[in-house]
């Protein structure tokens, strides 16, 4: 397992493997890696020959300083944990080598339209931060299959948008959320969330397997639905940003015959959740 901090490495180490007619799949991550991280990796391992993991905290993605500077490092514990796992190589660039000229002046890739609803409209930017690294990731480490979870559906979404329309060639693969045994997303935030916040927590999931029922018992109301939703997650302690039924497509309102998809986003305490649920 190599550690590579410079881009020009990663690339040279890239390329080498092209050369030799190896297949590359990769997982991006910002560290901090809990099991939900560890089942993407897990895949890649059955897809190619080849496995790198990044580890980047990128800063064009969070819209509050604070949170960015508070956001776990812990590239010592990310790396024992990957270990046990069949990674050729984890990149961990420092953002003066990913991004040399700063980040004022940084060439952007922008997704319209899916970047700025939902996701986009609560955290402008955050998706204009996601695809540039992503983007520059791509072209650094050269892939054919990228693996990325379904919690974050819409980066997801963003994402395939982005390949599909710069012709990267390059297999996007989702994998279902990983959960925690109450029904929690994992995430790095849950960490964050008191003893009496992490109780609350699960209500989210439980509220949209609720939601998604009445929909499959073929209530279609979807606005006084989400209304109900909103005030249950209300009653729990929470303070709801989006809780909406959309088109698994592309976040749309729904159409007749589209498959459906719930998407959620939520602050309880101090600490912001997001989960959804395809009905």
């Amino acid at each position: 397992m190599q550690l590579i901090h410079l881009p020009p490495e990663m690339q040279a180490c890239a390329s080498a493997w092209q050369q030799a007619g190896l297949k590359i799949a990769f997982v991006p991550t910002m560290g901090n890696l809990h099991a939900g991280h560890l089942s993407l990796v897990e895949k890649a391992m059955t897809v190619a020959d080849r496995v790198v993991v990044s580890i980047f905290v990128n800063p064009l993605q969070f819209n509050e300083r604070s949170d960015f500077e508070i956001y776990p490092r812990t590239l010592d514990s990310d790396l024992q944990q990957l270990a046990d796992y069949r990674v050729d190589a984890i990149f961990a660039p420092a953002e003066a080598e990913l991004y040399p000229q700063g980040r004022e002046a940084l060439t952007r890739v922008e997704v319209p339209t899916l970047s700025t609803m939902l996701e986009g409209e609560s955290r402008p930017g955050h998706f204009l931060g996601v695809t540039t690294v992503v983007a520059k990731l791509f072209h650094l480490i050269q892939p054919q299959v990228a693996v990325f979870g379904e919690k974050d559906f819409q980066q997801l979404l963003v994402v395939r948008q982005m390949v599909a329309d710069l012709n990267f060639p390059i297999e996007i693969i989702g994998l279902p959320t990983r959960r925690e045994a109450d029904g929690l997303a994992m995430s790095s935030r849950n960490a964050w969330l008191t003893p009496t916040d992490r109780q609350k927590a699960p209500a989210l999931y439980r509220c949209l397997q609720a939601l998604r029922d009445k929909i499959r018992a073929e209530e279609n109301d979807f606005e006084q639905l989400e209304s109900l939703a909103r005030d249950e997650l209300t009653r729990e302690g929470m303070s709801v940003e989006y809780l909406s039924v959309r088109s698994a497509r592309d976040l749309e309102l729904p159409q007749p015959d589209d498959e459906l998809v719930i998407v959620a986003a939520v602050r309880l305490g101090q600490i912001r959740l997001i989960d959804n649920l395809r009905v």
